[in-house]
């Protein structure tokens, strides 16, 4: 590609904080500006990266709603604050005394591609809240609802809808591969939320390091035991659509191999569960959120099947906080 004209790419940050940038800092093999390097993306302008600043940026944010910059790539972390009453004065982009709603909106308008970094962008995060006092939405969705800042018909200049890279923070390989397939002209396949499928037709069960202990329903009861944490501690693994076990971040971290239970941060409401993160609802002790696609029945059977041929080595590992027992050291028969 290196005939070619590099893609311009423009970030901003809305309502969060900041947590996208600082995973997607932190990608490896390769960094991000090889990266961006390798896919022939030039980088306008970033909050932590570019050495512009204040009334340098308005700028270049006006060229390219009028159309003298190209924008290629628009990338929007955090969510959309449209408060009070509608007026977008929660956030105002700096020396310019407009709402970066507005800001946003006419860049999205000019971007060939536009893409919403986080699940605060995606469909408004944490931002929303309880009683969502910041009326704050995704760019394309509101929570789990089509529409947000930018309208369910919103579509670029290149004729696609908002690409959606859920996460709370996203997993940088995520955006790195996302950008790389929009450089390189590469069909990105959405799923119904308009997540990637390369990683959101994954889920965080696949890879969990705590996998042998599900399997026999061998839980933890606090978090500093080894076993499951579906049961008992709201561990959301079976459910969650990314492959945060399959690729680590850092090369070797993960939500589960640090010992917390798996929260659906890639999901529209995550934060908004009903219940503390670290607890799994009940109903007669069957917990509420079984894997999707089992019919409870079965997942009862099986468990209550599991349960009586657990192991006595997991079972009692589950409950400590390191390996007491070791597998039995198999002997190969001559």
């Amino acid at each position: 590609m290196s005939g070619e004209a590099p893609l311009n790419l423009l970030w901003l940050q809305s309502g969060g904080c900041g947590g996208c940038t600082l995973s997607l800092l932190g990608a490896e093999c390769p960094d991000l500006l090889q990266a961006l390097e390798e896919s022939n993306i030039a980088l306008l302008w970033h909050p932590s990266l570019a050495e512009a600043t204040g009334q340098e940026l308005i700028p270049l944010l006006e060229a390219c709603i009028a159309g003298e910059q190209r924008l290629d790539i628009l990338c929007i972390e955090g969510a959309m604050l449209r408060g009070p009453n509608g007026s977008g004065r929660f956030h105002l982009l700096a020396g310019t005394g407009q709402p970066m709603t507005r800001w946003v909106a006419r860049l999205a308008a000019v971007a060939r591609h536009t893409v919403a970094v986080g699940t605060c962008a995606a469909y408004g995060g944490i931002s929303r809240g309880e009683d969502n006092l910041l009326d704050a939405c995704g760019l394309q969705y509101e929570g789990g609802v089509a529409g947000g800042l930018l309208g369910e018909r919103y579509r670029s200049a290149a004729g696609g809808v908002v690409v959606n890279i859920a996460g709370c923070p996203t997993h940088p390989d995520w955006v790195v591969e996302g950008l790389a397939a929009i450089a390189h002209g590469t069909p990105l396949a959405l799923d119904d939320l308009g997540r990637p499928r390369f990683y959101a037709d994954h889920l965080v069960h696949h890879g969990c390091p705590r996998n042998e202990y599900y399997e026999f329903k061998a839980s933890a009861q606090a978090l500093s035991e080894l076993g499951c944490l579906m049961e008992n501690l709201g561990c959301k693994g079976t459910q969650a659509h990314a492959d945060c076990n399959l690729r680590y971040w850092n090369g070797s971290g993960s939500c589960l191999r640090g010992g917390y239970p798996c929260i659906n941060c890639t999901a529209p409401e995550f934060s908004l569960p009903g219940h503390p993160f670290q607890q799994t609802p009940k109903v007669a002790g069957i917990p509420i959120g079984l894997p999707t696609d089992m019919p409870k029945a079965w997942f009862v059977a099986l468990a209550s099947l599991s349960k009586s041929a657990t192991p006595k080595r997991v079972r009692q590992n589950a409950h400590a906080d390191h390996i007491v027992l070791p597998p039995t050291l198999g002997r190969q028969k001559r």
